[in-house]
């Protein structure tokens, strides 16, 4: 079930539950051997292309990086700049696994207003990144 209540969905060759299940493909690549908390995204751009990530942990935490963060680098390497909305799978079953407010914030600088998707237990929950972040940092003029 989705929650349909907050959004607008436009991309009908791309189910937010279509990316959802690239985004559980990317949490099966996550290297997590210390949380074992397995983290997936997938990162849909204006054209229909994806670019996926997984976290990326590192003995020394604070260099761990993100699934969101590396589905972003994976966007800017394809060449990419012009995401549309991102699905985030991780973590228990039992709750959904939102972006960190580091992941919003890198997120808001290529599109404020991209959807957000995420899993939880009994639907599939599509919110604004604005309402995740409402007044992230910009450049003045860029929104």
């Amino acid at each position: 079930m989705t929650n349909k209540k907050n959004f607008n969905w436009p991309w009908p060759n791309m189910t937010p539950e279509a990316l959802l299940e690239n985004a559980r493909t990317a949490a099966k690549r996550a290297y997590s051997p210390y949380s074992r908390f397995d983290v997936g995204a997938a990162l849909l751009m204006a054209d229909g292309s994806i670019a996926l990530g997984s976290n990326i942990e590192n003995a020394s935490y604070s260099l761990t990086l993100c699934a969101e963060r590396s589905a972003v680098a994976g966007m800017v390497s394809m060449g990419s700049l012009n995401p549309v909305a991102i699905a985030i799978a991780g973590g228990s079953s039992d709750s959904p696994c939102p972006p960190c407010g580091a992941c919003r914030q890198v997120l808001a600088e290529f599109n404020p207003d991209m959807l957000v998707v995420l899993e939880s237990p009994n639907r599939v929950i599509v919110i604004n990144l604005n309402e995740l972040l409402p007044l992230s940092f910009s450049l003045t003029g860029r929104r």
